[in-house]
């Protein structure tokens, strides 16, 4: 059985306030043609189809257009929510659509209800697993904790034994939105860290012939079975060296996986410059940005004067602007954007405790009662947006 995996499309996300909805539609062109191209069995999208719970009404309509699209295509697909969606809002109509070979998994009770697909060598059975938030899911799943790896191994548990009830030889998919350990983050992925600990072990897919992983944005292999499609589009400039790819996975009949990487249309390359305006406005080596989305940081000793409407003259299509001097300190005038990247809500909360006592850390008491609140509004923020 051959598949195409995808995930992390985010409908409705901007670059640095660029609009991306022609470029998001350009990559659903792509995946169509793709699919009547390689004569695909299947269509797998591991999570976060919109960019946020409540999507803009543009990027509703463009998720509309690729169902009917997809279904048009006669291809079944196999989509689930991720922690972006809103999985209430992304499984409405979801019992409707299955008429017409889309299937959408939003509901963790349901994570070991496979859609079986058959081939000449037998079924397979492709079980979505939605993003599992631990402390909505905890008791759902009976886990002792309410952390990742529980509630995800406990719904791993159940897939495992609907496999062994099934006919000898079912070769078997997972869809699963998480951060796997051994997989390489990026900026423009939302932190889902809880208790501190936010990544799950491959180990917890044992049993299943692939798992089609969403969640990390950069095209990776965590093992041959386990795999991260990565998002179509570039979301942040850390993104810069990331080829921007799906998977084409042959699924053999004894379960071998054989994966091809295939190329999604770039609206335009990434560059990162640095060093003092001058010498990015006169360097002949910087010829080959000038089509490029452009971040610049300056390393003048003194700010230089209109840096941006310079820098856009040579680049046209610069989007971000910091300033590090190179005899001063860089976190004083780094934006504060800057100066979390890559921090959990755990860290900069512990960060600023230690900020406004001088320099004292918070103690392991105070580390805990700082877990709980996050922890706390976390789950609430979770908890009213499935409300709605």
């Amino acid at each position: 059985m051959r598949f195409v995996h995808t995930s992390d499309w985010h409908l409705g996300r901007s670059f640095h306030r660029v609009n991306l909805l022609d470029a998001q539609r350009a990559f659903l062109d792509h995946l169509v043609a793709t699919v009547r191209e390689h004569d695909v069995d299947a269509v797998l999208v591991s999570g976060d189809i919109y960019d946020r719970a409540i999507p803009p009404l543009a990027a509703v309509e463009l998720f509309d257009e690729a169902l009917h699209r997809l279904a048009d295509l006669g291809v079944p697909t196999v989509m689930i929510s991720g922690n972006h969606d809103s999985a209430r809002r992304l499984g409405v109509g979801s019992g409707l659509m299955e008429r017409a070979g889309i299937h959408l998994r939003t509901d963790p009770a349901g994570c070991a209800t496979p859609v079986v697909l058959a081939d000449a060598h037998g079924d397979v059975a492709l079980y979505g697993l939605p993003y599992l938030e631990p402390a909505l899911v905890r008791a759902e799943f009976g886990t002792e904790k309410a952390d990742h790896a529980q509630v995800l191994g406990a719904a791993m548990d159940r897939v495992r034994a609907d496999l062994a009830g099934r006919e000898r030889g079912t070769r078997s998919v997972v869809l699963a939105h998480a951060f796997v350990t051994g997989g390489a983050p990026s900026d423009s992925e939302r932190d889902i860290t809880v208790g501190g600990v936010a990544s799950v072990p491959a180990s917890v897919f044992d049993g299943v012939d692939y798992a089609a992983l969403g969640h990390l944005h950069g095209c990776q292999t965590i093992t041959e079975r386990v795999r991260y499609s990565g998002s179509p589009l570039a979301y942040s400039f850390s993104e810069v060296h990331h080829r921007k790819s799906m998977w084409l996975v042959d699924l053999d009949a004894d379960g071998a996986v054989h994966a091809e990487r295939l190329d999604c249309p770039v609206p335009r390359p990434l560059a990162r410059l640095r060093g003092r305006l001058e010498d990015l406005l006169a360097d002949p080596a910087l010829d080959r940005h000038q089509d490029a989305w452009v971040e610049a940081t300056l390393t003048d000793a003194a700010r230089p004067h209109e840096p941006m409407a310079r820098l856009a003259k040579r680049f046209p299509h610069v989007l971000s602007l910091s300033f590090e001097p190179e005899d001063g300190p860089a976190h004083s005038l780094a934006s504060y954007a800057q100066r979390l990247r890559g921090r959990s809500d755990q860290e900069i909360a512990e960060d600023f405790v230690a900020h406004v006592r001088a320099g004292r850390a918070a103690d392991a008491q105070e580390r805990a009662l700082l877990r709980s609140a996050i922890e706390d509004v976390r789950t609430d923020d979770a908890a009213r947006e499935g409300a709605r």
